[in-house]
């Protein structure tokens, strides 16, 4: 089992973000994100959106913190990445 967790270096709505992915699967990112009270809301497509300020009680909770450029290569390798022509088709298909 291993969750992954960014820093809070994205800037969105007043505060910063992390990523939160699952290099193993979806199920596991999301009992994760469950367990931690993570609004279901937050997810987006392969990885939930958390605030800077949850970031250290998911590191505390067991989520490894890794360089963004990490977590999207272990994702890519996962298989679990959805890319940005199938992010854009989802968005598309969702107006």
């Amino acid at each position: 089992m291993t969750v992954l967790i960014d820093s809070a270096d994205w800037p969105a709505h007043g505060t910063f973000w992390s990523h939160l992915v699952s290099d193993t699967s979806l199920e596991e990112l999301h009992s994760f994100a469950e367990a931690n009270n993570l609004p279901r809301r937050s997810f987006d497509l392969d990885h939930y959106d958390v605030p800077a300020a949850r970031h250290k009680a998911l590191v505390a909770a067991g989520a490894l913190p890794v360089s963004y450029r990490d977590l999207v290569r272990r994702l890519q390798a996962s298989g679990l990445r959805v890319s940005g022509k199938e992010r854009a088709e989802r968005a598309r298909r969702a107006h």
